[in-house]
């Protein structure tokens, strides 16, 4: 069995998840306490960080480079455009939603609200989770400029990018630290997305001490 090491609310464990579960890859679950640096853990990824993903005799670690190996071993259905320059697209906003939204606005409010009290690293920095705040707006305007021109975020067709974005937001989601009514392209594409049969995992995701949002699990929301 293929055995999936992650954190419910990470996204770059749903990342992974999404794929997996896309292209239909069956995969056991495993909660990691990645904080506490389990000397097995570290075996498997000495970098300390999920997701790692036991797959083909291999553990591998880093979402996009799990995410890459998923499409070019089980290539259907597939999340790659097959021009260059759509490919380039979409890996530029992977790296955008796991690098620039990460650090500006995951880790702002996910990681201050959530992963400090789990991890006991102590109480959030109300200045950190206002600078979330304020930063998810501009990502979200920027996701209405590119969904203004575009069917889905890299281009006329679902790509990683998607679920890359999708792990991202569904995490804040969860905390209820999206503001759904500052742009319908967004809710739009987020209720396309949503509604997808590899989002059901997601979607049923309780993490004890933290309730979802009440519209997080509703498809009509």
């Amino acid at each position: 069995m293929n055995r999936l090491y992650h954190v419910p609310l990470s996204p770059f464990c749903r990342k992974v998840r999404l794929v997996l579960a896309e292209k239909k890859i069956e995969v056991e679950l495993v909660e990691e306490r990645y904080w506490e640096q389990d000397a097995d853990f570290l075996r498997r990824n000495p970098a300390g960080k999920v997701p790692v993903l036991r797959m083909d005799g291999m553990n591998m670690a880093e979402s996009q480079a799990i995410c890459e190996y998923l499409e070019e071993t089980i290539p259907e259905p597939s999340l790659f455009p097959t021009a260059p320059k759509e490919r380039y697209e979409m890996r530029r906003l992977c790296a955008w939603f796991d690098d620039k939204f990460h650090s500006e606005v995951t880790t702002k409010l996910l990681y201050e609200r959530v992963n400090k009290k789990i991890s006991k690293q102590g109480y959030p920095e109300s200045r950190n989770v206002k600078d979330g705040a304020r930063a998810i707006k501009y990502h979200i305007d920027y996701m209405h400029w590119l969904l203004d021109q575009r069917r889905w975020l890299a281009g006329d067709r679902m790509t990683l990018a998607d679920f890359a974005a999708a792990a991202h937001i569904s995490a804040l989601d969860y905390i209820s630290d999206v503001d759904w009514n500052r742009s319908a392209n967004v809710r739009d594409w987020y209720a396309k997305i949503k509604s997808r049969p590899a989002f059901r995992g997601l979607l049923a995701d309780q993490v004890p001490g933290f309730p979802p949002s009440r519209q997080y699990a509703d498809l009509d929301f």
